[in-house]
């Protein structure tokens, strides 16, 4: 699988950035065929950077409804990657 298919989006949120700035973790959407060792790949080579560890979870679709109309949505797969001290990766740093 392609570095540029296994990572699909970053994922930020309030508390994805505490896990950010106390434990150097990032999220990312990634695809649901994925492994630990191809996310972790496809971070150090998109990022530059140095991966410690890689945990990953499948992310359950919720049910939704529309009137008397019932659905899923999807489910996806979430990837938590923490880096070595003194890594961080650009694009979750943003800022104004």
């Amino acid at each position: 699988m392609n570095q540029l298919e296994v990572i699909k989006a970053p994922l930020i949120t309030e508390k994805l950035d505490g896990l950010r700035e106390t434990q150097r973790t990032y999220a990312f959407e990634v695809a649901d065929k994925a492994n630990k060792h191809e996310v972790r790949a496809a971070v150090e080579k998109l990022f530059g950077v140095h991966v410690e560890d890689v945990r990953t979870l499948v992310m359950r679709g919720k049910n939704k409804r529309v009137g008397l109309r019932q659905g899923k949505q999807s489910n996806w797969k979430k990837a938590l990657v923490r880096l070595r001290e003194g890594d961080k990766i650009e694009i979750f740093e943003g800022g104004a």
